[in-house]
Parts: structure tokens; sequence; C-alpha cells
């Protein structure tokens, strides 16, 4: 009966401290003319996680708890998504009105320097932040999201990536939001089946039903085209130009990824300075779902 009461007691405790270490609270910030929603966690050295499309902030549910242990986990919904307004102008999307919302969050949340995460879109808004505001950044972390410059220089000249992109111009279109919600959503969810349990396709179509268009606009003002069948576009001058990164960077990239191919890491050492690179050979583009063990062990190695 003791050696009972005992494994009761520590089973509650075990239960109680993973109680604990999910709990997260959803707050609100007035920051660049915008209301953000985000997520945070823990205490310390400010942490901000920024997701690409078409996710939100809870693309980072499993990684918030783990690094809110010794740091101020932050994961908010990017202008346009979720629970975040959602300007209704295209141009209200370009990427240094972006970036400037990241520097104002930081500043709102009281952080000197902090470490950067991003991911797809979140992860071309972290580049471009770096470029920006390196005296902000402690460390800068990329999950398969190309370097703007690298990715021009992809989307001009390599076949396979102008293939790869041919959604650019869907998403461009007027007809995007109507082909993406049909059948709800099962687009977006044929995406995310493969990883995704039930309970996250209700988490995201939730999402979705909130609205696509703030997170189209991100391709739209960024005049992403691909010149796939004749399609017209600029690729090659999409993204802003930006200034060599200085800050210390881990790439992470599941070379599976079927949108955004290995070639964008060919010459990448060449823009940033220090730079540490992590194939994730059996990962595609959600490879923060599918290898969120050695995606964490990644990160945490390097920070």
């Amino acid at each position: 009966m003791r050696s009972f009461r005992r494994w009761l007691s520590l089973s509650i405790l075990a239960t109680a401290t993973l109680m604990a270490q999910t709990k997260w609270h959803h707050r609100y910030a007035e920051v660049n003319g915008v209301k953000l929603h985000y997520v945070e966690q823990g205490k310390g050295e400010l942490i901000l996680f920024l997701h690409g499309f078409p996710e939100f902030w809870y693309e980072w549910k499993d990684l918030i708890p783990e690094f809110a242990k010794d740091h101020h986990a932050v994961a908010p919904d990017m202008r346009g998504y979720n629970l975040s307004e959602a300007p209704a102008a295209v141009e209200s999307y370009r990427v240094p009105l972006i970036v400037e919302d990241v520097r104002a969050l930081a500043v709102k949340l009281k952080a000197r320097k902090f470490v950067l995460v991003g991911h797809d879109w979140g992860g071309v808004i972290a580049w471009a932040f770096a470029a920006a505001h390196p005296e902000m950044l402690d460390k800068l972390v990329i999950v398969n999201a190309p370097h703007p410059t690298v990715f021009a220089r992809e989307l001009a000249g390599n076949p396979a990536q102008q293939k790869a992109s041919a959604y650019f111009n869907l998403f461009n279109s007027p007809q995007a939001e109507t082909f993406l919600g049909q059948n709800d959503f099962a687009f977006l969810q044929g995406l995310m089946k493969p990883w995704a349990s039930p309970a996250d396709l209700q988490q995201y179509v939730t999402n979705w039903k909130r609205g696509l268009t703030g997170g189209l606009n991100y391709y739209r003002a960024a005049r992403l085209h691909s010149p796939v069948d004749g399609a017209q576009g600029t690729p090659a001058n999409a993204l802003p130009p930006m200034k060599p990164i200085e800050t210390p960077t881990l790439v992470i990239w599941g070379e599976k990824d079927t949108a955004l191919l290995t070639g964008n890491l060919n010459g990448l050492d060449e823009y940033v300075k220090r730079l540490t690179v992590r194939r994730i050979a059996d990962g595609t583009h959600w490879v923060i779902h599918e290898k969120t063990a050695e995606t964490i062990r990644d990160i945490r190695e390097f920070l």
C-alpha cells in the first residue's frame, strides 16, 4: 500500500509538472499600427517564433513549453493571421512593415537582445529582420525558409525551383481564397494530414475559417510569381535586397521539401557570415512537426 501511495503521488506530481509546462498565456499588443495576438510562456531571454503560411502561432505548440524552461517563449499570430488584425490593403503586407511589427513587438516585450526563430514566411521575415536589426539579435534560427537573395537566384534560373514554386501564381490570383477554401479546405488539410492529428486539423480549420486573405497577401505584396508556363512576374526582384547576415545563424532544412528545394542552400554562406546548417534527410517542409525532437535538439545545441 505504501508503495502504491508513493507511485500515486509521483504520478500526480508528474501530471502537475506537465500541465505547468504547457500552460501558456494569450496576450495582445498594439504595435506598428496593428493589434497582434501572441502566446507566451516562461521567463528569461526572449525567444520569438514566427510561423509561415498557412499556419499560425499553433505551429510552435511543441516548442513553446520546451524553450519556456529557460526563455521567455513568444509566438505571435503574424499580421493578417488568426486572431491578429488583418489590414485590408495588400501593401500593408510588405516585408519591411512585417519586420517593423517584429521589432516593435520585441521592444514591447522589453527585450534588448533576443533569439529569433522562423519557418516558411516567418523565416523570410526573420532573414530580413536579421539584416535590418543585427544589433537586436543574439541568435537566428531558420527552418525551411530561403534567404531572399538566394531564392531570387533560384527562382530566376533554376527550372526545378520554378516548377516547385508554380503555386505562387495561384496564390497571387483572385481565385486563391475560393480554391483553397473549397471542400472544407481540403487542399490545405491534405498538406498536413501526414503529420497532423484530428485535433490539430480542427485547430487549423478554425484558423482558416477566420480568413486566408491576410496570409495570401504576403505573396501578393512581394509580387511573388514563378515564370513557369510563360507566367509574367518579377521573380528576380520580388523581395527587398538585403545586407549580409552577421548574426550567428542556424539553418535547419528538411531535404524532402517539395516547395523549397535544397538549391536554396547552395552559396548561402556567401550571404551569412556565421552559418551552421543542419540537413534532415527525411524531413519535408513540415519538419518542425515531423521531426520535433530532432528540431528541438538542433536548436538547443546551437543555443
